[in-house]
């Protein structure tokens, strides 16, 4: 699914568009609608540079049962055995 931002939003934001892609990645993992794993890739950073991104903004990392098995099914598919 698309979505369409109208440019007057993205006007009104004065962000470029990758800029105004982290801070709605960022608010939904904020938020706890995508896992740390899902975030990072949304954004094309590996987990480390993600979790500094995080630090940067003070944002807390928030991590459970849910998000393991989700990065372990990342894993499976990038390194199967």
């Amino acid at each position: 699914m698309s979505v369409t931002i109208p440019d007057e939003i993205v006007k009104a934001s004065r962000l470029s568009e990758a800029e105004l892609i982290q801070e709605i990645v960022l608010m939904l993992f904020q938020q706890k609608k995508i896992s740390i794993g899902k975030a990072s890739r949304l954004l094309g950073m590996n987990l480390i540079q993600f979790q500094h991104l995080i630090a940067s903004r003070d944002i807390c990392v928030h991590y459970d049962v849910a998000d393991f098995r989700e990065d372990l099914k990342t894993i499976n598919a990038l390194y199967p055995q």
